[in-house]
């Protein structure tokens, strides 16, 4: 191994040293249990179904899960989505699609599902550090909507597929306007899902909350940062009391904050 390498391996080692593989196929996950014994040494947790995937998530809080995309007979695309939309610990955990077949299609439903990387089979030990270095060592903005649960899709790379999923703002960092506008509109899309998805909703909305409590301090907006203080003590008070929640409340009080949606955001509103 290149000397590189082992630099880049030492820098990764505490992150990996719980990991779980989801797979249905033993000789697929012991490759991959073997391959990461190697790399970091890591404790490996398997599971062939989608009930034992969750409960060995619950009980063990992987550093990484590598999931078989599926459909069948596990679903990895399911799975993924359902951790996401968890209250466990896990759901933060970087999650990397492994599948014999990438297409367009595949790579967008493990993009969509919350998945951080895409590994295609057969691949090398070069191919399985490239994502481990990703997850590990170049971590994305975690994006908490209603429809959507884990990083930064903009953000989304696959070492596999060059096609036209490739965009220009799939590389770099995200500027504070661009923080401030994703923010504003989940907050917007979360309000108005209160009544079909409350619990998702709430937590969409305490997420947006932090993000722009941050914002308003990155740019030195004092009005921005206290209209979200105020809009969190808000949500507080109304989460303590229970579901349902009243969407026009929610409006009249978020009402500071969406103000500073983008002229063409608000219009299309």
């Amino acid at each position: 191994m290149f000397n590189a390498d082992a630099k880049i391996i030492q820098r990764m080692t505490p992150m990996l040293q719980r990991v779980m593989i989801v797979d249905p196929q033993p000789a697929g996950a012991r490759l991959i249990g073997e391959l990461m014994r190697d790399i970091a040494r890591s404790q490996i947790w398997t599971a062939e179904t989608h009930d034992k995937a969750i409960r060995l998530a619950a009980s063990y809080d992987p550093h990484v899960i590598f999931v078989d995309l599926g459909p069948a007979p596990l679903d990895g695309v399911a799975f993924t989505r359902e951790l996401r939309r968890s209250r466990l610990s896990a759901r933060y955990a970087p999650v990397i699609m492994v599948t014999g077949q990438a297409t367009a299609a595949g790579i967008l439903a493990a993009r969509d599902a919350g998945g951080h990387e895409f590994l295609r089979r057969p691949f090398t030990m070069k191919d399985l550090l490239r994502r481990l270095e990703a997850v590990t060592l170049r971590p994305r903005d975690w994006v908490e909507a209603v429809d959507y649960v884990g990083p930064d899709r903009r953000r989304f790379n696959s070492g596999d597929y060059a096609g036209p999923l490739k965009r220009q703002s799939d590389t770099g960092t995200t500027s504070d306007a661009e923080r401030l506008a994703q923010a504003l509109k989940i907050l917007r899309s979360a309000i108005a899902a209160v009544a079909s998805d409350p619990t998702q909703a709430m937590r969409a909305l305490q997420a947006q909350v932090a993000d722009l409590r941050k914002c308003g301090m990155s740019i030195a907006d004092l009005k921005l940062t206290s209209a979200a203080i105020d809009f969190g003590r808000y949500l507080d008070e109304i989460e303590g009391r229970g579901a349902p929640y009243d969407r026009a409340g929610l409006e009249a009080k978020a009402g500071a904050l969406l103000a500073y949606l983008p002229t063409d955001e608000a219009v299309a509103a």
